[in-house]
């Protein structure tokens, strides 16, 4: 069995979203999904519209997403991939190079974001929505 991990606070879920779990799944056989607790998100100065639990309960619904953990530091990565056996770490392309260290432990892939969305780009049109 083949075992991948990917990261992120996956907040106001999209197509981009789904399409990195899709692939990430497809190249294993068992997906686990790291979301920002909500005191990492704090550290990293970023507030989630949902709750860590209500992300969780969002991912864990998605038939590609086998198992749900929280990422509660940048540190924890090495210790998650030797915890769950993972064998490929997979993160989109804009995070390109900063987690080469992990190829010492497991395969690591960048996957391109899909175009066009982003959970940023969400949070600037629904503030014009707003004007």
């Amino acid at each position: 069995m083949k075992t991948v991990i990917t990261y992120g606070t996956f907040d106001l879920l999209h197509a981009g979203h789904i399409n990195i779990l899709r692939r990430a799944k497809e190249m294993g056989d068992y997906l686990i999904v790291a979301i920002s607790s909500d005191e990492f998100n704090a550290l990293k100065g970023k507030k989630a519209y949902y709750s860590f639990e209500d992300r969780k309960m969002i991912l864990e619904a998605i038939k590609y997403v086998d198992k749900v953990i929280p990422e509660d530091n940048w540190e924890q990565k090495v210790e998650d991939v030797q915890k769950y056996n993972v064998d490929l770490f997979v993160m989109g392309h804009d995070w390109e190079g900063k987690f080469d260290f992990l190829s010492d432990y497991c395969e690591v892939c960048y996957l391109p974001r899909t175009e066009g969305i982003s959970t940023t780009k969400i949070k600037e049109d629904l503030k014009q929505v707003q004007r």
